[in-house]
């Protein structure tokens, strides 16, 4: 019976939370498994940098991701080449694995439009801040997909919260009407800010809504990296059946906790107690993968300190690369909102000159 077969209220699991095996191994070679790793100890470095550089006032606000680097980079993993990738605001780990830059990442997040644009030849769309918009895009260039005969599947992130957005129904219902190669991949992190999961919805899980939609759902540990990848690549396999009738999309739900805040704007002590981080905590995707490659021999002492000293100097190279960037004018702010400027952008406009000639330009870029 195929992963995707299961009862969406019957969770996926390979490894418990002390990485013990307690499933079936995803077929997945070992260099794969340990760019995983890498990849997971990265986000994690990378989150614990740009937090510390909000709280210096090096950068602007930040989502963190600590908790979700087991769902973002397996998920990421479990693609093809040719696949696309549509992220939320948090899927920093998700991108970075199919190739976008860290430095990009970190000029998006310090007020540079240009952090947002993808190379050429990384299949990823912009970070999508308003919620759930970016369902709709991706069932979109989906079934422009499909219609052009492309042998490709469209992944859509979005969170526990964003599944109340009308975008996603929309969304979902259109997929499972048209057939599009989409994959639907909530992130469940238990929190969308400070509503808790179960003021999201009545049903007992999220994945079983996809049922409602005529397509599979399936729940997984969203903290166990081997689930993850293995869910996932049989959603992707399923978008892209070679025989149309078997072609589907698939609702993955990865149950999963964010530790930190939902950005670096909320503080969550206000609304969870330590006593649910902690026991979170010991789901640690990090330390379950550890646990499993190193039981398995393919990982040691040396790979870690390796692992641990090249994530240290790529992050800080993206840091040092982002920063020395040159700043947009903050004048850019008024172009391609529109077309052409309205009236009222227009008064902005001459407010915002006004006080830049009246402080000077050293006083009013230091505000």
């Amino acid at each position: 019976m195929s992963v995707l077969q299961r009862d969406p209220r019957d969770q996926v699991r390979v490894l418990d939370e002390d990485g013990t095996v307690v499933g079936d191994v995803p077929d997945v070679d070992d260099e794969t498994l340990l760019s995983i790793y890498r990849e997971m100890k990265l986000a994690r470095h990378f989150d614990t940098r740009a937090v510390s550089l909000q709280r210096q006032g090096r950068m602007g606000t930040y989502p963190p991701l600590s908790g979700q680097e087991g769902a973002q980079v397996a998920s990421a993993h479990a693609l093809d080449e040719d696949d696309w990738l549509f992220p939320s605001y948090r899927e920093h780990g998700a991108l970075h694995c199919r190739g976008f830059p860290l430095d990009r990442i970190l000029l998006y997040w310090m007020g540079t439009e240009r952090g947002n644009e993808a190379p050429p030849d990384v299949n990823t769309f912009p970070a999508a801040v308003p919620i759930a918009t970016q369902t709709l895009h991706a069932v979109g260039a989906a079934w422009a997909a499909r219609m052009k005969g492309n042998d490709e599947a469209f992944i859509v992130y979005f969170g526990d919260g964003g599944s109340s957005e009308g975008d996603t129904h929309e969304a979902m219902n259109f997929a499972g009407v048209f057939d599009t190669p989409t994959v639907f991949f909530c992130n469940n992190n238990q929190w969308a800010i400070s509503v808790p999961r179960e003021r999201q919805t009545a049903s007992e899980t999220i994945a079983q809504k996809a049922t409602a939609y005529g397509f599979q759902g399936v729940q997984v540990d969203g903290m166990d990296p081997l689930a993850v990848y293995q869910v996932t690549r049989a959603a992707v396999e399923k978008a892209k059946a070679d025989d149309p009738g078997e072609l589907r999309p698939t609702l993955i739900e990865a149950v999963q906790y964010r530790f930190g805040a939902h950005t670096t704007a909320d503080d969550p002590t206000v609304y969870r107690d330590s006593d649910e981080v902690e026991r979170w905590k010991r789901k640690d995707p990090i330390p379950r993968l550890e646990t499993f490659l190193r039981d398995t021999g393919r990982l040691d002492d040396d790979d870690v300190e390796r692992i641990e000293r090249e994530v240290q100097e790529a992050v800080a190279e993206a840091i040092e690369t982002a920063e020395s960037t040159p700043r947009p004018d903050p004048e850019e702010m008024f172009d391609h909102v529109y077309a052409e400027r309205t009236p009222d952008l227009d008064r902005q406009y001459e407010s915002f000159t006004a006080l830049r000639e009246r402080l000077g330009d050293e006083e009013f870029l230091s505000e």
